[in-house]
């Protein structure tokens, strides 16, 4: 018996080979990887879904107290991130999230930051704005932890891409860079999308 090690990159190249192979074969059409955002370098562990699916409508709150939930969003492309203030990985991700906003400003995106905090605002705000010095994301709150339930996080940092028409594209697990290049090309990507495509 042959046994072969592919490199993250190479599996997902052979997998995609083969699906294509097996779909032509049952007379489906194929997947092609260009049709999926590029999750390379540091976007590596951030999992896309085969079939994008209606993110939760669950409500939440804004930094003023006002309900709302991600409709409001509806075509911009989003990174949906829960944090807190508790959580070390949150807390080193959560400039680059800052600085991921600001190199999308002038475009159809946003990144709604949902922090988990039970003291809510009154803990959420002076961390966000005189701890770690961050502007441009705006205060969400989830003190009961009901959107985060149904998006079925399993820890924090977890944080999810949305389509413009308020699809769940892929989420991760964990923190990373979100101005790095490797997450600037998943949210170009996304952006770039036709409408309902």
């Amino acid at each position: 018996m042959i046994s072969t090690c592919f490199s993250p990159r190479s599996r997902t190249k052979a997998i995609l080979a083969l699906l294509t192979v097996v779909l032509l074969a049952l007379g489906s059409p194929a997947v092609y990887a260009s049709e999926f955002p590029p999750t390379d370098g540091e976007m590596q562990g951030f999992t896309l879904l085969k079939e994008r699916v209606a993110a939760p409508t669950v409500p939440f709150k804004t930094g003023e107290g006002d309900e709302i939930d991600l409709t409001a969003f509806q075509g911009k492309v989003l990174i949906v991130n829960f944090w807190a203030t508790w959580c070390a990985p949150c807390i080193k991700e959560m400039p680059s999230l800052d600085r991921l906003k600001a190199a999308f400003a002038d475009e159809e995106f946003d990144v709604v930051a949902i922090n988990q905090d039970r003291g809510g605002k009154r803990v959420a705000e002076p961390f966000l704005r005189d701890k770690l010095g961050l502007e441009n994301l705006a205060i969400y709150l989830d003190e009961k932890f009901t959107l985060g339930r149904a998006f079925k996080n399993r820890g924090l940092p977890a944080t999810y891409a949305i389509d413009r028409q308020g699809n769940v594209v892929g989420g991760m697990f964990g923190p990373a860079e979100w101005d790095s290049e490797d997450a600037k090309k998943l949210v170009r990507f996304l952006l770039a999308e036709k409408a309902g495509g």
